[in-house]
């Protein structure tokens, strides 16, 4: 019998900042409440009913072992354009929101958030534009394979170089190359 591929719909998380999650995802990825009440929130920014929800029952609680326990590593939305990607950045930046880590994983380029639970959240966009183009990059390119977590990048100094009209294509060879490297490698939430 053939698979029914069914499309990712929503992801959920278990909360004690149910406030703080709205707001957050509310000015991070432009979701909306579409329904709430005292113990959870169903939030969407498409047509879709939701696409993130809340669940903050009594009892929740923060686990300081958090990067050493099995659990989802992050969930990713995608711009349409590396432009877009640059302006949320920038937008994002305006309002005190800043990256965790950022990476060019070769078929994107991807900056890296933590919610106010910590959980991390990709932005990212698609370096082909073309999930077919992308895909079969990751299957075939030994670049890929030699470096499949990608190169960290600085978002301050990508913004300026784009701003300073480098096109997308262009940054990203720089990206992936290590032109842009911070100068501290940050934590990207794994065990050390």
């Amino acid at each position: 019998m053939a698979i029914i591929r069914p499309a990712l719909h929503h992801v959920t998380f278990r909360t004690s900042r149910l406030d703080e999650m709205i707001v957050w995802y509310g000015l991070v990825i432009g979701a909306t409440v579409n329904f709430r009440d005292a113990h959870a929130a169903w939030m969407t920014n498409d047509a879709a009913n939701h696409r993130v929800a809340f669940l903050a029952v009594p009892g929740l609680h923060d686990d300081p072992d958090k990067n050493a326990h099995n659990a989802m590593h992050h969930s990713a939305f995608e711009y349409e354009s590396f432009a877009d990607l640059m302006a949320s950045y920038k937008r994002l930046a305006g309002h005190d929101i800043h990256p965790a880590f950022c990476l060019d994983h070769g078929l994107t380029v991807s900056i890296y958030y933590r919610d106010p639970e910590g959980n991390f959240v990709e932005l990212q966009s698609d370096v082909f534009g073309d999930w077919q183009k992308s895909g079969e990059w990751m299957r075939s390119a030994a670049d890929f394979a030699a470096n499949p977590i990608g190169t960290f990048f600085d978002p301050a100094r990508v913004l300026a170089a784009h701003e300073g009209g480098t096109d997308a294509e262009a940054l990203h060879r720089a990206m992936r190359g290590g032109d842009f490297v911070p100068a501290v490698i940050p934590n990207i939430g794994l065990p050390v």
